[in-house]
């Protein structure tokens, strides 16, 4: 998105890395386990003013009438009231984020998972090899690597907010994670990744650019999903990259979509 000394990074997922039952059976695209996994993350030129902003627009609809008897927008149920998340929030406060967020000075990188398609891989693995096991967060440090593997940046440092995820803090995990999307990095450019990299982890209710790149990542969502664009429409003239891993063009596995390469349905449905 720009050059300068610090970079701010958030980074979230849509979806599950979640395959198998406990017998082993695909539950990939039934009800609650979803066909894709999207990992995504939101490079944000000032996240304090962001946070302000937001702040300022929860308050803004908390004050006004029209939600005055919505639970979503009651501090008990702890949802709209503390923290904007596209899942949970009403179409009408959904817009309101939507129409803040295309305002600032942001840009949103993405990597895709076909979930069917994975699958797959993981029972042939299983089939030649006895002792593999599929991880879910294997899974999801693997695509940390292949979110951060592409200079998407010049900067001296690079402060990276994950979301966390179960319990129990893997900021060491993600550390070896970037470690190695670094070492692609190297190997594909010839050159070292040039930032030193701050890793933290918290929630969207204490980060406001985690409620942000969650937006986005909905946005994306909902078009795999769903096949609806009309919310990756609006996003994408401040989408950097998405690269879908599974899906193949021209006989190679792995597509990127870019401001010259637009995802829309008319692509997509010409694989």
């Amino acid at each position: 998105m720009h050059d300068g000394p610090i970079i701010h990074y958030f980074v979230d997922e849509a979806g599950d890395p979640v395959l198998f039952n406990s017998k082993g059976r695909i539950l990939v695209g039934e009800d609650g386990c979803s066909s894709f996994f999207i990992l995504g993350k939101l490079d944000i030129e000032d996240p304090l003013q962001l946070a302000t902003d937001l702040d300022a627009l929860r308050a803004d609809l908390l004050r006004g009438p029209y939600f005055k008897n919505v639970p979503s927008m009651q501090p008990e149920n702890r949802k709209t009231a503390l923290a904007f998340h596209a899942k949970d929030d009403l179409p009408e406060v959904r817009r309101e984020v939507y129409k803040l967020l295309v305002q600032q000075n942001v840009r949103f990188y993405a990597v895709v998972r076909n979930k069917h398609d994975l699958a797959a891989y993981v029972q042939q693995q299983n089939e030649r090899d006895v002792v593999y096991r599929y991880s879910q967060n294997e899974q999801y440090d693997l695509l940390v690597k292949e979110l951060f593997r592409k200079l998407h940046h010049m900067a001296e440092q690079v402060n990276i907010c994950f979301a966390k995820r179960g319990s129990k803090p893997r900021n060491q995990a993600l550390r070896r994670a970037l470690e190695k999307a670094d070492a692609a990095f190297a190997e594909d450019f010839g050159f070292n990744h040039p930032a030193t990299n701050t890793v933290t982890s918290s929630t969207p209710q204490h980060s406001a650019g985690l409620q942000a790149v969650d937006y986005y990542l909905w946005a994306l969502q909902r078009f795999y999903q769903r096949k609806e664009e009309r919310f990756l429409d609006m996003i994408w003239p401040q989408v950097g990259e998405v690269h879908d891993l599974d899906l193949v063009e021209d006989g190679r596995r792995g597509v990127f979509y870019t401001k010259q390469k637009p995802l829309n349905l008319a692509a997509f449905e010409k694989k």
